[in-house]
């Protein structure tokens, strides 16, 4: 996200701190903050630590001769790209619906002509109230995006709805909103992740160590830099991707409708989910009791191949198959990228220590359809899903 720039307008409240590692993660993303700050948020958190960590002087004075002098305000509108409000206040939320301009932020929104995402950040009842309902909607029915408010322990001791949205949910909207003008804008793209769960009784079940790292951090990538993403997702505990249509399953009979719903309306499917191989051909209804010395036979029938069938149906989308291997790695990913007519196939060796399942790392091998093999160093999954996504633009013609 180089060469963007946000003008981060920040208003008076206990959650003004937030916007300190606000600003610090919006930088690490390549982005170039100006802030601007109501007169009371200089209360909280003071100008200089703004201006230290942006490297830009903070605009908090409307009648400071030095900025009166540069129009601040009018400069810092022309120069964003986007103006974030966070934390917005009730008060702040009042100006801006009502057409204010009293204090340094409240003239840089009316000066402003982009996108505007405002974060409140009140008292539960101050944010159920009538006023800043209808200010909330007056707000959104000029354009403004609202990144709601969370349900949380808030300054007051209570706990209720209110609190400014996580930090990384903010950054998330952020990127979401300069992803739509992203290099994979246009694109519907599906995804698979984590493992599935075939059940051998009410209590038990067949699984594999994957954790959906892989295919959330695609996900999460691809709606970054523009596309329209659905994430079929087994059992995982990873928090959804933002900006994200998530569909979530259990067993691979699941995963595999699902598969087949969504691929018709995809340009591209990424097939990055562990699905299990094999279920049972009887499912117990009753938990299945040990009993003394005796052994356990299960009789296991394959499960239906989903890349096998949406090779059966495929037509102008470009699939992505991933084959996790523990020996003869290339071998076998050629004969899948084969015989289920992929585009390109990710493979990797999950017997390597430190990578593969549950790890933030792997190192992996990208197989095209005219079987030209690039070998990548061990790098990060994040890192990994955006090559993935390189491939996927240079290759889908």
């Amino acid at each position: 996200m180089q060469n963007k720039k946000i003008a981060l307008a920040v208003s008076a409240g206990i959650a003004t701190y937030k916007a300190v590692e606000l600003l610090r993660m919006i930088m690490k993303e390549g982005i170039e903050v100006h802030v601007s700050m109501s007169a009371n948020a200089a209360e909280f958190v003071t100008p200089l630590t703004f201006e230290t960590l942006s490297g830009n002087p903070v605009y908090h004075q409307l009648f400071n001769s030095k900025n009166s002098a540069n129009m601040e305000h009018i400069r810092i509108a022309e120069q964003a790209d986007l103006l974030l409000v966070a934390p917005a206040t009730a008060s702040t939320i009042g100006k801006m619906a009502s057409g204010l301009a009293d204090d340094a932020l409240s003239s840089l929104y009316l000066a402003f002509k982009g996108p505007v995402l405002v974060a409140p950040a009140m008292n539960s009842d101050m944010w159920g109230h009538l006023a800043v309902q209808e200010n909330i909607e007056k707000l959104k029915s000029r354009g403004v995006e609202i990144i709601d408010p969370e349900d949380g322990q808030l300054a007051c001791g209570t706990i209720g709805h209110g609190r400014l949205a996580d930090v990384e949910t903010i950054l998330a909207t952020v990127k979401s909103y300069f992803g739509k003008l992203g290099d994979l804008q246009g694109l519907r793209i599906l995804v698979t992740a984590g493992p599935t769960h075939e059940p051998l009784d009410p209590v038990r079940y067949i699984s594999n160590p994957s954790s959906g790292k892989m295919g959330y951090a695609i996900a999460e990538k691809a709606e970054a830099r523009g596309a329209e993403v659905v994430l079929i997702s087994g059992p995982t505990y990873l928090k959804p991707p933002y900006g994200v249509e998530l569909k979530l399953c259990k067993t691979a009979a699941e995963m595999n409708s699902m598969v087949q719903h969504y691929f018709p309306r995809s340009d591209v499917l990424v097939m990055s989910a562990a699905v299990g191989d094999f279920t049972v051909e009887r499912l117990e209804k009753e938990k299945i009791k040990k009993r003394d010395g005796g052994n356990l036979v299960l009789n296991l029938i394959p499960t239906k191949d989903i890349l096998m069938e949406v090779s059966k149906v495929k037509s102008r989308q470009f699939v992505v198959g991933f084959a996790a291997e523990t020996q003869n790695l290339i071998q076998s990913a050629l004969e899948k990228l084969r015989k289920k007519k992929l585009d390109l196939i990710v493979a990797n060796d999950i017997s390597a220590p430190g990578i593969g399942f549950q790890s933030d790392s792997n190192q992996v091998h990208l197989i095209d359809s005219n079987e030209k093999i690039e070998n990548l160093p061990r790098m990060t999954k994040t890192e990994i899903a955006n090559i993935i996504l390189d491939k996927i633009k240079q290759l889908k013609r």
